[in-house]
């Protein structure tokens, strides 16, 4: 095995483990199991320590979302589409990927508490670029007047709760939450028809 698809197997091992334990819980002796490893060794081998590992399923979680809504927000031809299409596609996302959720749920929670300086790659970002795609919507005349920052946050806030509920919840019906939550964005941020 490479050494690319070994630390890939230990990642997706580690995924499901903390997903299914808890990130507390998820030691490297269960995701050797999981792993069906050998050796805790392995692990080591692969990643400096249980914060390396976590990082790297922070950072795997992170590309399989924008790899799973990237293309489905970029094929909108208008600001309204584009933002139907960002909340579907990450309840979507949530929906196929649970354990992905769940994992970086407990992570978000917990990791940080063991003292772990676990990054949110782009997460930290997502409200700077939602940002800046409700201020073009503003300024093309697609979107009322409002405060971008504060429509960000509210959004991405939204969908961390969903998020959540569906890590504590697994029977969460995602697609009618999202449909709940695109409706209410749209009509935040949609022109007076008047």
């Amino acid at each position: 095995m490479t050494a690319n698809a070994r630390r890939a197997q230990i990642v997706a091992a580690a995924v499901d483990t903390i997903a299914e334990l808890g990130y507390a819980r998820a030691s490297f002796a269960k995701i050797a199991e999981r792993a069906e490893l050998s050796s805790t060794r392995l692990i080591s081998y692969h990643f400096k320590g249980k914060f390396d590992l976590i990082q790297a399923v922070v950072d795997e979680a992170l590309a399989l979302a924008d790899d799973y809504m990237g293309p489905r927000i970029r094929a909108a031809s208008t600001k309204t589409e584009a933002l139907d299409a960002y909340i579907r596609s990450n309840m979507e996302y949530m929906r196929e990927y649970p354990n992905h959720v769940r994992a970086m749920v407990d992570i978000f929670n917990n990791a940080q508490d063991e003292g772990a300086d676990v990054s949110s790659g782009n997460l930290g970002t997502a409200v700077d670029l939602l940002t800046e795609q409700f201020a073009i919507g503003q300024r093309d005349g697609e979107f009322r007047d409002f405060d971008p920052l504060v429509m960000a946050a509210s959004l991405r806030g939204s969908i961390d709760a969903a998020a959540a509920q569906l890590a504590h919840n697994p029977d969460l019906d995602v697609d009618a939450y999202g449909a709940e939550l695109a409706e209410l964005f749209r009509l935040a941020t949609r022109k007076d028809p008047s």
